[in-house]
């Protein structure tokens, strides 16, 4: 039980992390890009840089990157973007591979407490006291069914916010593929 305590601490304070870190990642960024386009069609490119940078968040991030490299062509902008991309994307997977670690584990370690549990419980009944001793191989049973059900439980609401917070990352990146498309656009409107 006690690896499983120890699993389950671990679970909740990496999908607080998570939900906290993401929810700061994912900021509306319509405002964002219909501010930075304003100024960069009235010329004021160092304002749109300065606004992309003072924003947080990934897609920010990606869109200052875009803005720092507006005197090459859309093509060198684009692969500059995507290099960014492919460093920011990173910090938005981070622990996720622990709680799809703890996912399998888990429910291992339920599995290993039903063992040692029924073990205990054969002890039991092959010891002296055999059968004429119920609570002593009742415990044992109660301890496997404790350590399924724990390993169980632990392996669902990781596996709930697990899903939960992959989704929140995808979103994260379509809308940072999406603002990047929107900057390639604003930039090559305002060459034309």
């Amino acid at each position: 039980m006690w690896p499983l305590l120890v699993c389950a601490i671990i679970s909740v304070i990496v999908m607080i992390e998570r939900f906290i870190a993401l929810g700061k990642a994912s900021s509306d960024n319509d405002d964002l890009i219909a501010k930075i386009k304003a100024l960069l069609l009235a010329g004021k490119d160092e304002e749109a840089l300065k606004l992309c940078e003072d924003t947080p968040g990934p897609s920010a991030a990606l869109l200052a990157g875009g803005i720092r490299n507006r005197h090459l062509d859309n093509d060198a902008i684009e692969r500059a973007m995507e290099e960014l991309a492919l460093r920011e994307t990173p910090a938005l997977y981070r622990r996720l591979s622990w709680l799809d670690t703890i996912i399998t584990v888990a429910p291992l370690l339920g599995l290993l407490g039903t063992v040692t549990g029924m073990i205990k419980a054969f002890h039991v009944v092959g010891g002296p006291d055999g059968l004429s001793a119920p609570t002593g191989i009742t415990s044992g049973v109660a301890e496997a069914l404790y350590a399924t059900a724990s390993g169980l439980a632990i392996a669902i609401v990781t596996l709930i916010g697990y899903n939960a917070l992959s989704e929140k990352v995808k979103t994260i990146v379509a809308d940072m593929e999406v603002r990047a498309t929107q900057l390639l656009n604003i930039l090559a409107n305002r060459t034309n």
